[in-house]
């Protein structure tokens, strides 16, 4: 009874593992009977807010730049953005954080915020003037300001607290990622 327990446990473990690194394995199982059977867990494919993630993360380090929109020329948080965003077919998101702010998408409350939600925050004006992507577990993705690199920060820091505006959920319900790069 326990060697069933520690092979499900091992097993499970496994496949967990598999599904998670969108690995490709199969494990054959002796059965107590002398028969063998092939367990292989489902391919899981990424969701499109997944890769919007991957490809933001893929930036962590870049230096900011006023104007940049690209991992070679640095980024400032609205290019973040539209890259990040790029490969999502039917969605052409504006350039700048203000416009993105008003982008016809449904706000979203802080308790309901999704992967993939842009977080607004008003900084140094009176509008809105700064954009991230949340990434879940209160963290978001960002390019800050001259002189420091696109990095993770949390919401419940006392600082993004006081200057968070609204969020808004832009991904399209039903999107496929371009299958050109």
């Amino acid at each position: 009874m326990l060697n069933k327990f520690f092979l499900s446990l091992f097993l499970g473990g496994a496949l967990c593992c598999a599904a998670i690194g969108n690995a490709s394995a199969s494990f054959r199982v002796h059965l107590q009977d002398g028969s063998t059977r092939v367990i292989a867990p489902a391919k899981i494919e990424k969701t499109p807010a997944q890769s919007v993630i991957q490809r933001a993360m893929s930036t962590l380090g870049t230096p900011y730049r006023w104007g940049g929109n690209s991992p070679e020329r640095g980024f400032d948080c609205s290019g973040l953005v539209k890259y990040a965003f790029k490969k999502v077919d039917d969605l052409d998101l504006p350039r700048t954080s203000r416009a993105l702010s008003r982008f016809d998408g449904p706000k979203v409350a802080k308790r309901n915020l999704e992967p993939g939600d842009l977080l607004f925050f008003r900084i140094h004006s009176r509008s809105v003037d700064h954009v991230a992507i949340y990434l879940g577990n209160d963290r978001f993705i960002h390019a800050p300001r001259r002189g420091s690199n696109v990095r993770i920060d949390k919401l419940s820091n006392g600082y993004w607290q006081k200057h968070f505006q609204l969020a808004r959920r832009v991904m399209p319900e039903e999107t496929q990622l371009a299958s050109n790069g």
